[in-house]
């Protein structure tokens, strides 16, 4: 077969069974009872396979029981795509090439800062006992397997480490060899084992941000208002070869609860990223398990719980809206809802509620009220594309299998263009034969409105009453239909204007962080994005966009000035 049609076709079955769905129940992210969303090993899942191996029973695999898990997974693989990225032959971004060998002994240390102090630059060094190890991560990627390594922070040692892939289009849509997310867990061997207090951290590898800054900038700005995980910047050294810098962004787990809410108790869940998110807290029915196809519940896996999250979807849909912030205030942290749903919007997060409905985590603390805490913070501080996002993605309509953003980047001569129609035929008539009736009638409904009541313009203008019609999103919707709640979001979207997006205030820290890392970002073999990127996405006077990126300094002067000259009228809507 043509390489180019092997490609497509890969990429056009994988795509399409995305959104076709031949067997009731759903997957998460789709709808209950069936419709449309990920299939097994892909968007979030992860495959349970350490019992099967785990020969000593210790709760994890050690070399010989990895070897063995190895040999099984080449046989019938968790999911991704090992070596390389999905939709992008070998991956995009810059070749990775070699990085310069570090020693311990070269390494700034910092025992007395804390963690995610962000005046510094900390080392984490990683050693595996494999010198492969970049392929077994792959191997071991969407399972519950973590390999092991030895961590050196500030000259302390670490041992036993676990550390996995973490990730989705951040881990599809790059190449073996570039710098890919990681989670690393300090508890993987020693339960009390901990780095500066913290047993989890997200080394986020800056995936569609050459800034590197938008997770440090959306957690400086959100803390501001509402409780949202700290977020720092590092180098990353790996069995002595430089991997440049990461975003170090921390868990949501009970050292945050203990941070911000001083206890440790209530549940936790997360929702799941995808691109047509069902977290937009819609009634499902009173059937817990069509709950767990969306929210995945991160502490104890409580009845109570569940029945507590049912209870406030019902009521945030049901309750008429003269009564609703009355019914609300005691089950709902209105206060930070409102914040978070502003933020969401002034700071145009890509990833965000607005427009994926996912991406966030909830939290029902011990009285019983529920907050909402940012979660995915990568793709804010620019206009919004990508799968899922208006001008992104979305669903594609049937006979298209791949993404027109795609399709331009391949440059299909008039030969290939015959070659992927006649592979869009076939699948479309895969996908006649596979669909019921009633999926037939979803599919169509998304192809037409793929985005629910409509998003409009996601770029610099986006409006701040965006969604308001979108029964799929009923925590946008029916929260700001109250007018009263209303007035106070917009006037909360106003101050993240006028002072967080100042660039009198929010430019120094962005120099800050400029000044921390630039030598270190213009050394990194690994990253993601050009060095000339980051200068200008980052510089002081990069004041207009260009095809290539949006500078920071662009985005802060026109989003405050729209935000500023938008009518703040309670009444619109």
């Amino acid at each position: 077969m043509h390489p180019l049609r092997s490609f497509l076709a890969l990429s056009g079955i994988l795509l399409c069974t995305n959104f076709a769905l031949a067997q009731p129940g759903g997957f998460p992210g789709g709808p209950p009872g069936g419709g449309f969303g990920p299939p097994g090993g892909m968007m979030g899942q992860t495959r349970k396979i350490l019992k099967d191996y785990d020969q000593d029973g210790d709760g994890r695999l050690n070399s010989e029981e990895r070897k063995i898990a190895l040999i099984a997974l080449k046989k019938n693989p968790a999911g991704g795509r090992p070596g390389g990225g999905f939709g992008f032959p070998g991956g995009g971004g810059p070749t990775p090439t070699p990085g310069l060998k570090v020693s311990v002994a070269d390494a700034k240390i910092y025992p007395d800062a804390k963690l995610f102090e962000p005046t510094v630059l900390r080392t984490l060094f990683l050693d595996f006992e494999n010198n492969d190890w970049e392929a077994e991560l792959e191997a071991f990627h969407a399972t519950d397997v973590e390999v092991p390594c030895t961590l050196t922070v500030d000259g302390k040692v670490y041992p036993n480490v676990g550390v996995h892939f973490r990730g989705m289009s951040s881990y599809m849509m790059v190449r073996a060899g570039s710098k890919r997310s990681m989670n690393l867990s300090l508890d993987h061997a020693d339960p009390k084992q901990r780095l500066y207090g913290n047993k989890t951290l997200n080394l986020l590898n800056g995936h569609e941000d050459p800034t590197f800054l938008s997770t440090v900038l959306y957690s400086h700005v959100a803390r501001q208002y509402i409780s949202t995980p700290q977020a720092n910047l590092v180098k990353v050294v790996i069995n002595g070869e430089n991997w440049g810098v990461y975003t170090n962004a921390q868990q949501f787990n009970k050292e945050f609860l203990a941070e911000n809410f001083k206890t440790t108790k209530g549940a936790r869940w997360k929702v799941r990223g995808t691109p047509w998110g069902r977290g937009g807290m819609e009634y499902l029915g009173e059937k817990i398990d069509d709950y767990k196809k969306i929210f995945e519940i991160k502490s104890n896996d409580d009845v109570k719980s569940w029945k507590a999250l049912i209870q406030f979807c019902k009521l945030l849909n049901e309750t008429p809206t003269e009564q609703l912030e009355t019914v609300l205030k005691p089950i709902c942290d209105l206060d930070g809802l409102l914040w978070f749903l502003a933020l969401d919007v002034a700071l145009i997060n890509g990833d965000g509620f607005w427009t994926r409905a996912s991406d966030y985590s909830l939290y029902l603390d011990d009285t019983g009220k529920f907050h909402f805490i940012p979660h995915d913070m990568n793709e804010a501080f620019h206009p919004a594309s990508g799968p899922g996002g208006p001008g992104g993605f979305g669903p594609p309509p049937l006979g298209v299998i791949l993404p027109v953003p795609l399709q331009n980047q391949l440059k299909l001569t008039e030969l290939q263009k015959k070659e992927t129609a006649a592979i869009q035929t076939e699948i479309d008539a895969k996908l006649e034969q596979l669909l019921t009736v009633e999926q037939r009638k979803q599919w169509n409904g998304m192809k037409a409105n793929p985005f629910g009541g409509g998003v409009g313009n996601s770029g610099i203008d986006l409006d701040p009453m965006v969604g308001l019609t979108d029964a799929r999103k009923p925590l946008r919707s029916k929260v700001l239909a109250v007018s009263t709640l209303r007035t106070q979001y917009l006037a909360n979207v106003k101050t993240i204007a006028e002072k967080s997006l100042d660039w009198k205030t929010l430019g120094p820290v962005v120099a800050g962080y400029r000044k921390l890392i630039e030598k270190e970002i213009e050394a990194d073999t690994k990253k993601l994005e050009t060095f000339e990127a980051f200068q200008h996405s980052t510089a002081d006077d990069a004041t207009k966009p260009t095809p290539r990126d949006y500078p920071l300094r662009a985005f802060a002067d026109l989003r405050r000035k729209y935000l500023l000259d938008y009518k703040y009228s309670a009444e619109k809507k």
